[in-house]
């Protein structure tokens, strides 16, 4: 049991490398195997037969990648686990829509992206009921009615901080 769960682990973390920081390497020169170390080169042993042939920012993607995933607590890890499963369970076109939105959000002005953080970190803390019932009521709305939640929202400044 434990061996099948290191090697899920295993697939895991590989699949979340490859997820995450590939868009920042794109253009880096690459990493020999050699240069890698005994804890990265056991995490990406998956990779050791082809990394030459993987392109440069591939193979500077999964380095960084290992690093993170070194320098992670075992809750963390086990979170980043976890998030990655529930990625890999979505359908090409929900991931496809994560991206888009992703991008939307990166596109916004730093003031914007903060009080989007705000309102999600504030509905984050409302009680799991109070989430529900909220959903359930914006489901009711109509189209009209919901898009005039959703500019109020988007007009609302989130309360200033006490020190």
């Amino acid at each position: 049991m434990k061996r099948h769960l290191h090697h899920w682990l295993h697939a895991a973390v590989v699949g979340l490398l490859l997820c995450i920081g590939a868009a920042h390497a794109a253009d880096a020169p690459g990493i020999t195997w050699s240069q890698l170390t005994a804890e990265q080169q056991q995490i990406l042993a998956g990779f050791e037969n082809n990394w030459e042939q993987l392109p440069p920012g591939r193979q500077v993607a999964l380095a960084k990648g290992t690093e993170r995933w070194l320098a992670m607590t075992p809750d963390q890890r086990e979170r980043a686990s976890e998030r990655f499963s529930r990625w890999q369970s979505l359908t090409d076109e929900q991931r496809a829509q994560i991206r888009e939105r992703y991008q939307n959000f990166q596109d916004l002005a730093p003031d914007e992206q903060a009080r989007l953080r705000e309102n999600f970190r504030r509905f984050r803390d409302l009680s799991p009921e109070r989430r529900q019932e909220l959903r359930e009521r914006f489901r009711q709305l109509t189209p009209e009615q919901r898009q005039r939640v959703r500019e109020r929202l988007q007009n609302r400044r989130p309360p200033a901080r006490r020190q």
